[in-house]
């Protein structure tokens, strides 16, 4: 599944005040909430999503003085991600010092109204991820706000769960995934898991579990985005397969070939 991305005039963004500085990487994401109070009737109209990134930028432009909106991509309760400043350019919003060593991804909760992040938000939240690591060099470090500077951000929930580690909502981690014995592959899916896109399906969890049991460290949650292809490229190069990251049907036979380690 793509990315549901909101491009910089779907949502009606003003032109920055200014040139970008460039990013060629990052360690990662930092974490964001609005800080203030969220209106939660934006979860049941998106239109509303839109008028309120609207404003934040606003508000960063004509209150803090910055040239554009702070924050590198925007999630809403629809698992819509808004284009802020994108992929390879510098954020504004980790603080002083900070902006080139993680990209800044906005979920909209705050202190106030909406306060819990609905599921699709945290999707959103790792769409916009992936599509910075894909897109951006973002590395894979997830950090909230607070983490290196003095503040409440992202609030104590969207912080909870990035302190989990930021796992995908309904990502399961069954206890045997995938009853076949080793060296018995499950019928190759037909599908070719790779990414971008990123990629949802049984398939791609069955793909997970299994590489789980062989000792990588890997989510079962369904979605093969980033980490997963960057599993794939080094179990590929382990078994001297081409590295190209994509789970074909050589690498999915492999996947269950003796030992498991």
């Amino acid at each position: 599944m793509a990315i549901d991305l909101v491009t910089r005039k779907e949502w009606g963004a003003h032109a920055p005040r200014g040139s970008y500085s460039s990013l060629s990487s990052t360690k990662g994401v930092k974490v964001h909430y609005t800080g203030g109070r969220v209106d939660p009737q934006i979860a049941d109209d998106h239109d509303k999503c839109v008028a309120m990134v609207r404003s934040i930028q606003g508000h960063h432009m004509d209150g803090n003085g910055w040239m554009d909106i702070g924050y590198s991509m925007v999630a809403c309760p629809h698992q819509k991600v808004f284009e802020g400043r994108g992929p390879k350019r510098l954020p504004a919003a980790n603080g002083a010092g900070l902006n080139s060593e993680h990209y800044a991804v906005l979920g909209l909760v705050g202190t106030s109204g909406l306060v819990t992040p609905p599921d699709d938000m945290l999707h959103g939240i790792l769409d916009a991820i992936d599509y910075l690591r894909a897109k951006g060099g973002a590395g894979k470090e997830i950090k909230g706000h607070r983490d290196g500077y003095a503040t409440t951000c992202p609030g104590e929930k969207l912080y909870a769960w990035v302190k989990k580690g930021a796992p995908r909502p309904g990502g399961q981690e069954p206890t045997d995934p995938d009853p076949t014995p080793p060296g018995n592959a499950p019928e190759w899916p037909g599908r070719e898991l790779k990414y971008p896109p990123v990629m949802r399906g049984d398939d791609v969890r069955t793909w997970q579990a299994r590489m789980r049991k062989r000792g990588w460290s890997l989510d079962a949650d369904g979605a093969y985005g980033a980490r997963s292809r960057e599993v794939c490229k080094s179990f590929q190069q382990e078994k001297d397969l081409p590295d190209t990251g994509v789970v074909d049907e050589a690498t999915w036979v492999a996947t269950w070939e003796k030992p498991v380690t």
